[in-house]
């Protein structure tokens, strides 16, 4: 199997450009189930989620076609409201097509995203929210089965128990061409939202954002339009916190500073010198990190949780002892065994890890336990001494484009092999 073999102790230093965002473009695919004519994404990141969601349109019976970043939808032929058992399982996220799907079909089938068994779960949310508007959903042996008896949703206010970005991106892409206004309360605000917003406003769309709540005024119909992703805010995040570790020197251009506004200030406490101009940033580190007294993940405009392993593999070279809080997802940690595996010393007790600093880590074979702590092992290798194999790539190949060309014009050792 394909594995990272990364040589550490190489100072990273250069400039480097971010990607488009992982977590903008997946429901902006979606997104594209729902106009009239041919939809053009330009900054569209490569990454093996995309593809899956290609995939999937392609089984509607979409026309998707890629050339380079730029990826075109075409979906005036698609009738066919299935997404198959094997697609769902390849990505937890395609859950997100369940409002586009109602909105363009009338009708949903499909089977709970990686086959696990129903009951209580993060999508209780969107499901509520499409009940609201008009929705009958049968849940039945792992398998969806959503219809609008009336054949378009019916706006409604929609209150959220808790600001899930998964669920306001479903309920805004089921609200654009329902009947009448519909409000979403306690509304994620993460700058994704406002992306994926800005691409329906520009189909024709009439969408309002206020801090939390979203106002639509349901149309009959939209036109498709080309639009460019956001850049990768916890990409940015991630190959800062590779520099930082490894004591570098570099800028990060094509992206936006304010998504970030939450994230650099962290880098600061840690000792670098961070400088914020309109599309770029740089870091300087420097010789040793200081800790991280806490750090807790919040909603937008809370610090990422996305963020956070990045940042915490950091923090295990770091001086002195950093405290953790992940506040979003009960399961945040289970990469941290790995770095263990490396000399780092961490104590987790369900929501909060303590890491306490050493003076250095060691090479080790590890394996990616999922796609944030994947790119933890990445941040820790490139400083540990001596070579780490790194491997089920998957998890890193669904949310980083380029990782070993990128960190390797930075000047890092890094290769895939096998």
């Amino acid at each position: 199997m394909p594995h990272l073999l990364i040589e550490g102790g190489h100072r990273l230093t250069g400039t480097v450009p971010a990607h488009g965002a992982k977590n903008a473009v997946l429901p902006l695919l979606a997104a594209t189930l729902l106009p009239c004519g041919e939809s053009v994404l330009h900054n569209a990141p490569r990454l093996s989620d995309v593809n899956g969601c290609l995939d999937i349109l392609r089984q509607f019976g979409c026309r998707c076609a890629v050339d380079g970043r730029t990826v075109t939808v075409c979906a005036d032929a698609a009738d066919h409201p299935v997404i198959s058992d094997d697609l769902m399982r390849k990505m937890r996220s395609s859950i997100v097509f369940l409002g586009a799907m109602m909105a363009r079909f009338g009708e949903a089938h499909l089977s709970y995203p990686g086959g696990c068994e129903l009951g209580p779960r993060p999508i209780d949310l969107h499901l509520a929210g499409f009940r609201q508007l008009g929705a009958e959903i049968r849940e039945e042996r792992g398998q969806l089965h959503a219809f609008l008896p009336h054949g378009r949703f019916i706006g409604n206010t929609v209150s959220l128990s808790f600001p899930s970005v998964g669920a306001t991106e479903n309920l805004l892409l089921a609200a654009v061409t329902a009947e009448g206004t519909t409000t979403i309360l306690n509304a994620a605000r993460e700058p994704e939202i406002a992306d994926l917003a800005a691409y329906l406003t520009a189909c024709g769309a009439r969408i309002v954002l206020d801090d939390g709540t979203v106002t639509v005024e349901g149309v009959r119909q939209l036109t498709a339009c080309e639009h460019t992703v956001m850049p990768d805010r916890i990409e940015v995040a991630t190959y800062l916190a590779a520099v930082a570790v490894t004591g570098g020197e570099a800028e990060l251009t094509s992206m936006c500073p304010a998504h970030v506004a939450t994230i650099l200030p962290v880098f600061s406490e840690m000792g670098c010198r961070v400088r914020e101009y309109p599309d770029r940033v740089t870091l300087v580190a420097p010789g040793k990190l200081r800790r991280i007294p806490f750090l807790r993940t919040m909603p937008y405009p809370g610090f990422p949780t996305d963020a956070a392993a990045p940042l915490l593999a950091a923090s295990t070279l770091a001086e002195g002892t950093s405290v953790f809080v992940e506040s979003i997802f009960e399961s945040r940690y289970k990469y941290t065994g790995e770095l263990a595996r490396m000399g780092a010393r961490i104590k987790t007790e369900g929501r909060v890890a303590v890491v306490e600093g050493v003076p250095a880590l060691s090479g080790a074979a590890v394996h990616c336990t999922d796609l944030r702590g994947g790119a933890a092992l990445v941040v820790a290798a490139l400083a540990a001494d001596g070579v780490t194999a790194i491997h089920q790539l998957s998890h890193l190949d669904r949310g980083y484009d380029s990782l070993e060309q990128t960190l390797t014009i930075l000047g890092a050792d890094i290769r895939r092999v096998g």
